[in-house]
């Protein structure tokens, strides 16, 4: 499947129009997300159609505890992702390349009419894009989110919003919820954990405002890391001033993974501070997961 997002080069090569990382591709050779392939000077979706991960899973999961709550979604994922959390819990899946994750996990064909088909079949009222970064393979979410709009279904994204602003605005017409992973109010955390930057996150987070998706956010708090307090209340007053004082807002525990084994879970006592700090902040509406 050919991407939608990038620019051809005289010499052969492709830069990728889909997210800041804005990679310069060679022929053969793929970008960050390990997913969009150089192929003669084409640059190609490797996962379209070919999701590695299906589940239905209840709504909360995402998590989104305002948004149709007591429901189930239809939960589908493919490889790839643009971020290299050091603490990533997908790893396995986000972190791989497509060919390795067809030896290990296994691939599903599933064009956007049989993503739409198996969700009715199972009496799904939507479909959840989620456990890597959708953003990554947006050409096969656009399409199956239209043709769900189509059928009446609504559709969720779980992302760590780490996109352009126009590919965005060509998904945001299908979009009806999303849970933003915003891992700190830091750019230089971003940085040294994810790889790479604040400011696009939270141009995500107000063009989805903007266009009436519902928005609930996600903090893992990691010790040591992101759990200053100070900039958890400057990421708390930033979202009460730009409108979202009514987006819930969830305080995820951190637990050893990936290349954190290090580091201990969080306390829950420092999730019970960061509440109390939304609160204080004028969140509305506050939560504590992984405890």
């Amino acid at each position: 499947m050919e991407c939608r997002y990038y620019l051809k080069q005289d010499d052969g090569t492709v830069v990728c129009q889909l997210c800041q990382h804005r990679c310069r591709i060679a022929n053969g050779r793929v970008g960050r997300c390990r997913s969009r392939r150089n192929h003669g000077g084409m640059l190609v979706s490797e996962v379209y159609g070919k999701p590695c991960a299906i589940a239905i899973d209840p709504i909360e999961k995402k998590p989104l505890y305002h948004f149709h709550p007591g429901t189930v979604c239809l939960s589908i994922a493919c490889t790839g992702c643009n971020f290299r959390c050091l603490n990533c819990q997908n790893y396995d899946i986000s972190q791989a390349a497509p060919a390795v994750s067809d030896a290990s996990a296994g691939f599903y064909d599933l064009t956007p009419e049989q993503v739409v088909s198996l969700c009715l079949k199972h009496h799904c009222p939507g479909i959840a894009y989620t456990y890597t970064e959708p953003l990554t393979y947006i050409e096969y979410v656009t399409d199956c989110a239209r043709l769900a709009h189509e059928h009446g279904l609504w559709n969720i994204l779980v992302t760590a919003g780490y996109v352009c602003q126009e590919p965005l605005a060509d998904l945001l017409p299908y979009l009806d919820a999303a849970n933003i992973d915003l891992k700190s109010f830091s750019d230089d955390i971003y940085q040294r954990v994810s790889g790479g930057h604040l400011q696009p996150v939270l141009d995500t987070i107000l063009a989805m405002k903007r266009t009436g998706v519902w928005i609930e956010l996600t903090n893992l708090v990691i010790p040591t890391v992101n759990d200053d307090m100070n900039m958890i209340r400057r990421m708390c007053s930033w979202l009460v001033e730009n409108g979202l004082a009514e987006a819930p807002l969830h305080f995820s525990r951190f637990f050893p993974r990936y290349r954190m084994q290090h580091l201990p879970p969080t306390p829950v006592q420092t999730l019970r501070q960061a509440k109390q700090i939304a609160l204080d902040e004028g969140l509305k509406h506050v939560y504590l997961g992984n405890v």
